[in-house]
């Protein structure tokens, strides 16, 4: 298919190498011309060869919920500052009775519509309204081509303030969705849950980083160097069929330790009632940008962050699962060891996806609103 538009778009410029033959004819002698021709004839395979990887390397156009031929829309939405529509889901007890509003952060390849997995027996307890959304360019939200991190928290505070949640707020974020909580204001409190780590932020000694990722699996080495060194090369890194690209897109069973395999049986048995639309306008401006925020380069290193409640008026915790083969817990213990403000909590056999099963969110949540409640790890 991208051969097919490049060697079209091939045929479309042949006009053009007939004027640069003719321009360079009419200046040049005969044998001048005959020993300029290798030359010429190198740059314009160049120029023709540039044409063509154009073709294979820009990202097909996005399909916009709404748009003629696009997803439809089911979902609330509101309009940002910049034209862009965000998606969102209420859950949990009314807005308005609510002693603990809480924003949740989707993760990779996820979307607002995957609820999080609290018992409604705690949300009522404590009153807990739940706001998710889906991230620019995933599910129903308009894709950001200028997405970064900072953007992503720009996002989570404009849909705060629109949906009128007041001066504080809550934050969780899980996986891929944590690095969307490092930029944010207006918190009350955050909890980030196996959040993803970028093996370039500055603060980490290059050996430590570097033993780190090399215990990722080869194709999940790959595809990160290249969002970090060659980003123009990601969409064709994700899309060929040669060699495996992003075993996390993939769902390789590689990545998941023991305890993650037990977490999907017990995810597999249950009835599958939400269709997962996290791809459904592209792959490019939700996946793939993914990896490009996350792994390119920081506006900022979070191990320079300051704390933000020094009167100890909240609190921001870490959660950790020990046999997460996603997410390196060396890493995470050597971010809780500089950031001394942060409360770390690690999960001796949990994997990447611990927090679905066996009500630990409802502990991520007691620990992160709840003063003086035991973590239990």
């Amino acid at each position: 298919m991208c051969w097919k538009k490049a060697t079209n778009g091939i045929k479309q410029n042949r006009h053009c190498k007939c004027a640069i033959f003719t321009a360079v004819s009419s200046h040049l002698k005969a044998p001048d011309l005959e020993k300029m021709a290798p030359k010429l004839v190198f740059v314009l395979s160049i120029v023709l060869l540039g044409w063509a990887f154009q073709a294979i390397l820009r990202p097909p156009p996005q399909k916009l919920c709404g748009s003629p031929g696009g997803p439809p829309l089911t979902s609330p939405r509101i309009k940002l500052r910049d034209g862009r529509y965000l998606a969102y889901r209420e859950d949990g007890v009314q807005k308005d009775k609510a002693r603990y509003k809480i924003i949740t952060v989707h993760a990779f390849d996820s979307t607002k519509d995957f609820p999080l997995p609290v018992s409604k027996e705690l949300v009522e307890e404590l009153g807990i309204y739940l706001l998710a959304f889906d991230r620019a360019g995933y599910g129903e939200s308009d894709p950001n081509p200028k997405r970064d991190v900072k953007s992503e928290a720009l996002d989570i505070g404009e849909l705060a303030d629109q949906l009128e949640l007041g001066q504080k707020f809550y934050v969780l974020g899980a996986s891929m969705g944590g690095y969307s909580v490092w930029g944010c204001l207006q918190l009350a409190g955050a909890a980030l849950v196996a959040p993803i780590i970028n093996y370039w932020w500055p603060s980490f000694p290059a050996e430590v980083s570097r033993q780190a990722f090399k215990k990722l699996v080869v194709p999940e080495q790959r595809t990160l160097w290249i969002a970090h060194n060659v980003p123009s090369l990601l969409y064709l890194w994700m899309t060929q069929r040669w060699l495996p690209s992003s075993a996390a897109a993939m769902h390789h069973p590689e990545i998941f330790s023991k305890h993650d395999m037990e977490v999907l049986q017990k995810m597999m048995a249950m009835p599958r009632t939400i269709e997962n639309k996290s791809r459904q306008q592209g792959t490019y401006e939700s996946i793939h940008r993914d990896l490009l925020v996350a792994f390119g380069s920081w506006e900022f290193d979070p191990m320079n962050i300051t704390n933000p409640f020094p009167q100890n008026e909240g609190s921001v915790h870490i959660w950790q699962g020990y046999e997460d083969r996603l997410v390196l817990v060396k890493l995470q213990r050597y971010i809780s060891k500089k950031l001394l403000w942060i409360k770390y909590h690690e999960v001796p056999e949990g994997g990447h996806m611990f927090m679905l099963v066996d009500g630990w969110t409802d502990r991520i949540l007691k620990a992160l609103l709840v003063r003086g409640e035991p973590s239990a790890v």
